[in-house]
């Protein structure tokens, strides 16, 4: 219930109905409350908007809590999901209004304050919740870092404070129920390299100054990580939406934070038979620590402390079945002494090969950065051992005592003979942004990149903008610009961050790769069934909440070609399945010099459902098709392409 009364509460109350029951109140007198935090890109960066390399805190900035204007409703009904416009809402340059979204069958409310600027060159963090002048709740709980449940009894005179929790969510109970306040669990997380636990919500009185009653909700932190914090483009005229999400329970603390849980599997990447998870591009440099370590310790064994390093345990947690690091990003590998590289080169080896078992597989793996521009990714299906500063005379390959074979590169050449030589897998890292601005666009068409052992660039969401509906358009139109070059490439998910503890919000910074395998390898074997699923388009990628587990196109897999001259309508096929209701799918197509969609509505989904997709598609004169899907959270998956021949 909602009150157009501008000297009382907007909502007069929130409650909860099952079918066929009277509603439960479960709180009064609420308003919404956002705190919206204006500052500015750097103008003369080079990659402009796209830019991470930025420091947007270290310039003037100016917090502002958006005030609410005029009241009024304006409905507008879209499939199974209601949205009401309630005030006017201004902060700082910024103009728009507040918006509830509501859907069928859902205690889920999605709010948002949608807001416009013309000013140019802004960026933008934002904290949001709801406060009460007179809260009428018992209780406020979270999950605290380990995942204990913490309940606090309500003191309405308590300052606010910031608290680090599990799953990015507060509960306010009470005796008819409770309310869970959380964000969209990656949208909401500008990119950054680290990614730690900084305390993403909040309650108590008179939060930032400037909510003067009792209150709880999420929030962002303005310094972030203290490395590079570029926050979220603002760009004038795009609608920026920054939105929460409430969810309301008949029961206690702990069953609400369950139910919030439940839409992203309790921060764990769901298995899926037939599929192996795959992550990678991670910094977490154990192998240093573990020399460090034996140095100071004086040891020649496993050093005190990494016996089981933080960083195994998270992956575990988070559900990742195979996980692929990139060691040594601290130094230029090229100038590293032969001896001392190759040592470093088995701490990785046989390290990655003891944290293995049974429910992990870690692989060795390097951002070598040198000989081919820009930054890459190295993958083997097997240890190699390799140098990356190939002096003239230098053998390119040799016997080493204590190595056995080892290479040696210098140019982009040798590092395509060593690939192929054994049968590795390079990409580009964070393609055309921070150091690959550019690229792999100036080497697209050098006889590495046109190879089978170059698979493409890699998948991130970043930059950020919330005015978008997805994440990670960067990579996904370098995808359809490399399918439209005509080289089969791929773009893998990376997540491309340091450190990794169990007491990190690793989740909202993570994305998956699905690979079509069925059978975890053992590290002994070599695991070059990784490699050909990579290769051969075998995975979808997904941020965790929305799957396709199936995806056909005239019967033809992702990676796999399709002949149009015997199938000229094909058909294709999607098995999706979510958590949050979906937003919309699309089907992308190129014809090598255009690239085409077709958006598919999926307004009608509820919360937590599956659906088959079946649709004909015309792709006369097309050369590959793939697929993705998003809901109203801006989670998604998509697909590697299917390529297509006699289309002309």
């Amino acid at each position: 219930m909602f009150s157009l009364d501008a000297t009382k509460p907007l909502i007069e109350s929130l409650g909860i109905a099952a079918k066929g029951r009277p509603s439960t109140v479960v709180m009064k007198a609420l308003n919404p409350v956002t705190l919206l935090t204006v500052g500015s890109r750097d103008s003369k960066n080079p990659q402009g908007w796209g830019a991470f390399f930025d420091n947007t805190p270290r310039r003037p900035y100016e917090t502002y809590l958006v005030a609410l204007g005029k009241r009024r409703v304006q409905t507008t009904n879209n499939g199974t999901r209601t949205t009401v416009s309630l005030a006017e809402a201004s902060a700082g340059g910024f103009r728009g209004d507040v918006r509830f979204t509501f859907y069928r069958n859902s205690p889920l409310v999605h709010v948002e304050t949608v807001m416009t600027t013309q000013e140019d060159w802004r960026a933008i963090i934002y904290d949001a919740g709801l406060a009460s002048a007179a809260p009428n709740w018992d209780s406020m709980a979270w999950n605290d870092t380990s995942g204990k449940f913490q309940s606090a009894k309500l003191d309405a005179g308590a300052a606010a404070e910031p608290l680090a929790v599990t799953g990015r969510t507060i509960v306010a109970s009470g005796s008819a129920g409770s309310i869970a306040v959380f964000p969209a669990p990656h949208q909401f997380f500008y990119p950054q390299d680290e990614a730690y636990n900084l305390k993403f919500v909040w309650h108590g009185r008179d939060y930032g100054q400037r909510v003067s009653d009792y209150g709880f909700g999420i929030r962002q932190s303005d310094t972030g990580d203290k490395r590079f914090v570029p926050w979220f483009n603002a760009p004038p005229g795009t609608e920026q939406r920054l939105g929460v999400f409430y969810l309301l329970t008949r029961g206690d603390a702990r069953q609400a934070l369950d139910a919030v849980a439940r839409y992203t599997h309790g921060d764990r990447y769901k298995k899926l038979p037939g599929h192996l998870t795959f992550t990678s591009h991670y910094h977490v440099e154990h192998s240093r620590d573990f020399l460090d370590k034996q140095k100071q310790q004086q040891t020649n064994g496993v050093p005190r402390g990494l016996e089981s390093p933080g960083f195994v345990k998270t992956f575990k947690a988070r559900g990742a079945d195979i996980v692929h690091l990139a060691e040594f990003h601290y130094e230029d590998g090229s100038r590293i002494a032969e001896a001392n590289r190759l040592n470093k080169l088995k701490v990785m080896h046989d390290e990655t090969r003891r944290l293995t078992d049974s429910e992990l597989l870690l692989l060795p793996g390097e951002e070598p950065n040198v000989q081919l521009g820009g930054h890459w990714i190295s993958l083997f299906p097997k240890p190699v051992n390799w140098t990356l500063n190939r002096s003239a005379g230098k053998p390119f390959v040799e016997e080493i005592e204590g190595y056995g074979k080892v290479y040696h590169v210098g140019s982009p050449a040798d590092v395509l003979g060593l690939f192929e030589a054994e049968h590795g897998l390079m990409w580009t890292a964070h393609p055309r942004i921070k150091s690959s601005f550019g690229f792999p666009d100036q080497y697209k068409d050098t006889e590495f990149f046109r190879s089978e052992r170059f698979l493409g660039g890699a998948w991130k969401a970043m930059p950020a903008d919330l005015s978008r509906p997805t994440l990670g358009w960067r990579v996904l139109d370098l995808l359809d610009d490399m399918c439209n070059w005509g080289a089969k490439k791929h773009a893998p998910g990376e997540v491309d961050t340091f450190r990794m503890e169990p007491d990190f919000e690793t989740y909202a910074h993570m994305n998956i790769n699905y690979l079509r395998l069925a059978k975890l390898p053992r590290y002994d074997d070599g695991w070059q069934p990784v490699l050909d699923a990579l290769r051969g388009g075998e995975f979808f990628t997904t941020t965790g909440e929305v799957l396709i587990t199936e995806f056909t196109v005239g019967g033809k897999q992702s990676g796999q070609t399709l002949d149009l001259e015997s199938n000229a309508t094909p058909v294709l096929e999607a098995n999706l399945e979510w958590t949050f209701p979906l937003a919309f799918a699309e089907i992308i197509s190129g014809d090598g010099r255009k690239v085409f969609r077709q958006r598919i509505d999926l307004t009608d989904t509820e919360s937590f459902g599956t659906r088959k997709l079946r649709l004909p598609v015309n792709l006369k004169g097309r050369a590959w098709v793939r697929f993705e899907t998003w809901d109203i959270a801006a989670n998604g998956a998509f697909t590697q392409p299917v390529w297509l021949v006699g289309h002309l």
